[in-house]
């Protein structure tokens, strides 16, 4: 990456973080929750987003169905927290096992089709999945499950209340930011090589003997990771979850998150579903056909900044650049 995008990516990483520690401050001055529950929202939305953009922007893969590791994120952590313990990290910790799991699974699946293929059939388990979740009595059917209690976090240095909204905004955001860095972590490595040589060009890597179809699995098993962890947090929040968690509008609305924020800078997948969080907020106050509004929105970024929020900055960036140079 150049050194234009490079500075792109840190300005919006200094934004979002000092956006976040100025709103955990003035939050729990105020005393006001609606911000910070909507940021907490925001933030594991993006979760799920960052997901999307290591398939689509670092791997070339176009998932329609993340949303299925998101939904049984929200659905086993929900579980685990009512009928088995109530214990943040142990939910957390058998989410990110299983998500693994079903991840690699479906991965057989998946990945033996390219392109078109690969996303309808990603698109199709997870309608299968929400179908079966939605008649499923003993997962609350259509109602889902309700009455998830509010926990106490454990730490070193005591328990927390996750029913303080300045807490709890504060753990998924540093949940989120270590998936971020987790998956970011990986591009400084070889297989973050080999995978952006997939989505650049996968039948050159045949020729120097890297074979691709491991390296798209591991890469499959870790956005369901990060999905489903991210999922995770949503019944600590909300205190439920329902079968709308699966729908394709959850997978498309990601979709568009990624598209808007900026496709393969991770961080865009971020800024991008805090974008979109804010303008269905405060659009949705103004009119009930918010959709279309944002639709528009959509289009007119994706014509007027093809590489999405962080693209433009990018590209204004390197503008700046050159004439300096000059």
């Amino acid at each position: 990456m150049d050194k234009a995008g490079k500075l792109a990516i840190r300005a919006v990483e200094v934004t979002l973080f000092g956006s976040a520690l100025i709103l955990v401050v003035v939050g729990s001055l105020t005393g006001d929750s609606f911000y910070l529950r909507l940021a907490t929202e925001a933030l594991i939305f993006g979760g799920l987003a960052l997901s999307v953009d290591l398939l689509l922007g670092i791997v070339g893969l176009l998932s329609l169905g993340q949303a299925l590791y998101f939904g049984f994120g929200a659905y086993l952590s929900a579980l685990i927290l009512k009928e088995v313990y109530p214990s943040f990290w142990l939910a957390m910790c058998l989410v990110g096992i299983c998500s693994a799991a079903l991840g690699y699974a479906a991965s057989f699946i998946a990945l033996r089709s390219k392109g078109v293929y690969f996303a309808l059939i990603t698109f199709g388990l997870a309608q299968v999945v929400a179908k079966g979740v939605y008649n499923t009595r003993a997962l609350g059917a259509s109602d889902g499950l309700i009455g998830v209690p509010v926990i106490k976090l454990w730490t070193p240095i005591g328990n927390l209340d996750t029913a303080n909204p300045a807490v709890l905004f504060t753990v998924v955001f540093l949940v989120i930011s270590c998936l971020y860095y987790f998956v970011k972590y990986f591009l400084t490595t070889p297989m973050g090589s080999i995978w952006q040589g997939i989505r650049s060009n996968e039948h050159r890597l045949s020729f120097i003997g890297i074979e691709s179809t491991g390296p798209k699995r591991f890469a499959f098993v870790i956005a369901a990771i990060v999905a489903g962890l991210s999922g995770a947090l949503y019944p600590v929040l909300r205190g439920f979850v329902s079968p709308e968690l699966l729908y394709f509008a959850v997978s498309g609305n990601a979709v568009i998150t990624v598209v808007l924020g900026g496709v393969g800078t991770l961080v865009g997948a971020l800024f991008g579903s805090v974008l979109l969080t804010i303008l269905k907020s405060v659009i949705g106050t103004i009119t009930a056909h918010h959709h279309i509004v944002i639709g528009l929105i959509f289009v007119f970024v994706v014509i007027a900044a093809p590489g999405g929020l962080v693209g433009w900055l990018r590209k204004k960036l390197n503008e700046r650049l050159e004439m300096n140079r000059d």
